[in-house]
């Protein structure tokens, strides 16, 4: 007669070997009835060993966490990919923390987890005050088969017309309030950062196109200034997250 192999049951969470550090998964229970999973409950985000030591560690969503009779644990996972890991590459707008939450899911051991980090959505990731290495964000969805992304527009600044990356510094014009890098014109980010006003070449005289008033201080903390088209909260100048 043959046996019956023993079931599985799910795991609310699951402790990182070596650390004291927990991973829950998404909780569904709080959603009976309902055909959607509110972020606000999502599973933790968790960084994976990769095959090749060589390469930086595999960042995923855990959708659910499971034990066998044996208390093996295996988790489902939804994979982030990397600009570079896409199948249209890394390009000049991507932050170097940016990741891509695919449709891609696996079921991997967990012993894999080799710790915690966290996904802000790109509005989140601006706000921050010190970016840590455990920090990441998000602004796409990406399908693995074809290389497409959700949403398929975003603004685009400057004369570049490229989409904002929260890693390089701009600079807002007084004029049409549009963002422009230093380098796109003429400045470098030291002169950027003596501005008090800035005027692009479309708004001002040549000689009006760059000026530096000396009545108070540029801070990263004067008044925002919020877009239509509202991708980040806008302020005055966008530092690196790097200086």
């Amino acid at each position: 007669m043959a046996k019956t192999k023993p079931g599985k049951k799910d795991v609310d969470s699951y402790t990182i070997k070596g650390t004291n550090k927990v991973v829950r998964q998404i909780d569904f229970r709080a959603h009976a009835g309902l055909i959607y999973v509110d972020v606000s409950v999502a599973g933790d985000c968790v960084l994976m060993r990769p095959s090749d030591s060589d390469k930086p560690p595999y960042v995923a969503r855990v959708e659910k966490i499971e034990a066998d009779h044996r208390n093996n644990v295996k988790v489902r996972v939804r994979w982030y990919y990397r600009p570079e890991e896409s199948i249209g590459g890394r390009r000049q707008f991507h932050g170097a923390k940016e990741l891509f939450l695919s449709d891609h899911f696996d079921v991997q051991s967990a012993h894999t987890i080799e710790g915690k980090c966290i996904v802000h959505t790109f509005k989140n990731y601006t706000k921050l005050e010190n970016v840590g290495t455990e920090d990441y964000f998000c602004r796409f969805e990406y399908k693995a088969a074809t290389g497409s992304f959700t949403p398929d527009r975003v603004a685009v600044y400057c004369k570049c017309e490229m989409p904002y990356n929260p890693d390089d510094l701009m600079v807002q014009c007084e004029g049409c309030k549009d963002w422009f890098h230093p380098n796109c014109m003429g400045m470098t980010i030291e002169e950027a950062k003596k501005l008090d006003q800035f005027l692009c070449s479309d708004c001002s005289s040549d000689d009006d196109a760059k000026r530096s008033l000396n009545s108070f201080p540029v801070s990263p903390a004067s008044e925002a200034k919020v877009r239509d088209d509202l991708l980040f909260d806008a302020v005055k100048f966008k530092y690196s997250k790097n200086e």
